[in-house]
């Protein structure tokens, strides 16, 4: 009798979930109205790094997977994204090798985007199958070695991605508007496909195989199907994250960038889209922080070495204290609450809760 009457109260996430897209809309017309340039930039960034957050949320929050490959499905989208858009003139110059073909395409920077997520997409199509079969430290180990595997193959086929070296020109496109606005679609859907019946057969696989295999799910189709989905969003962060930063090489998308990720997402909290919003924030914020201290103290002379590290080294402390202290992460998983505007409660909800 409660299970239905409970279905039209509505999910506590929901207003989570558009308060948190709306502070993001707010927060950036503050930030381009009345701060300076470089918090524009950070602010861009973050909205960036957020979409790829999201996008790893919700594979990894939901399957309780680990997932290393991911950065690379980044790369993935970035190089696919960069070279469409790109004029020919500079990619003849920035990568002289590059195949003919590749060279003589170029097409709208929207478009790029949307195909670099499928490029990903499609790639993560025909290696996800066997993997997703995988569970606990064997598919973490495996899809670790199948991170390895593409950062080696970015940094040798120099006719596409100029090898180990920048592959730069790409053209600036990545705003904070355009950062803005992926960031709440991604946050968006990333709140309803964790609410919808894939989501909620995802989560009922990580939290018991064999009962949700008894039940009737089929447990590698549903995470295949995630992982697929989680790196279009991937393809496409990174085609963004390319067209803010103009140059980037294989580096950018290999263990070091992942454990950033990582950091946010354990920080506040890989079960739920508020941890995963909070996580980019207060990493990004302290991150930024760190860089500024350590200039400071190379800088000024108040010491007499260099510190080198800091950023890195305050991290791992951080991400290790949260993994003893509160191994859920900040939110515990949950998703933010809001008190409701009109004080009291409608009747009906009240009388549903008595009954329950």
């Amino acid at each position: 009798m409660s299970t239905p009457k409970m279905a039209r109260i509505g999910s506590p996430g929901r207003p989570a979930a558009f308060a948190l897209a709306a502070l993001l809309i707010v927060g950036a017309f503050a930030v381009n109205a009345f701060a300076p340039f470089v918090v524009v930039g950070i602010y861009t960034y973050f909205c960036v790094t957020l979409m790829m957050v999201l996008g790893l949320q919700m594979f990894m929050g939901n399957s309780g997977i680990l997932n290393w490959t991911y950065i690379g499905f980044v790369g993935i989208g970035a190089y696919a994204a960069s070279i469409l858009s790109t004029a020919p003139a500079l990619k003849s110059m920035g990568v002289p090798n590059m195949y003919p073909a590749l060279v003589a395409l170029q097409i709208p920077v929207v478009p790029a985007l949307l195909i670099g997520g499928v490029v990903a997409a499609v790639i993560a199509a025909i290696l996800a199958w066997p993997l997703m079969r995988l569970s606990d430290a064997v598919g973490v180990i495996t899809l670790f070695a199948m991170l390895i595997v593409f950062h080696v193959i970015m940094t040798q086929w120099d006719n596409v991605t100029n090898g180990p070296r920048t592959f730069f020109g790409v053209q600036a496109f990545t705003t904070i508007w355009m950062a803005t606005g992926a960031a709440v679609i991604t946050l968006l859907g990333a709140y309803f496909f964790r609410e919808s019946s894939l989501g909620l057969r995802l989560r009922a696989s990580r939290d018991d195989r064999h009962a949700a295999k008894a039940m009737g799910i089929n447990v590698v189709g549903v995470r295949y199907l995630t992982f697929v989905l989680s790196s279009f969003v991937a393809g496409v962060a990174g085609g963004l994250w390319a067209h803010y930063i103009t140059s980037f090489s294989p580096k950018s998308f290999y263990v070091g960038e992942m454990f950033v990720l990582l950091t946010m997402l354990v920080i506040g909290g890989a079960g739920s889209i508020s941890g995963a919003t909070l996580g980019a924030l207060l990493v990004t914020v302290m991150r930024e922080g760190l860089r500024q201290l350590e200039g400071y103290l190379n800088n000024s002379g108040v010491i007499n070495f260099e510190v080198y590290g800091l950023t890195e080294l305050t991290m791992a402390v951080l991400l290790v204290t949260i993994l003893i202290v509160r191994p859920a992460g900040i939110v515990g998983g949950q998703e933010f609450r809001f008190p409701r505007i009109g004080g009291k409660r409608k009747p009906a909800e009240a009388a549903d809760s008595d009954e329950s």
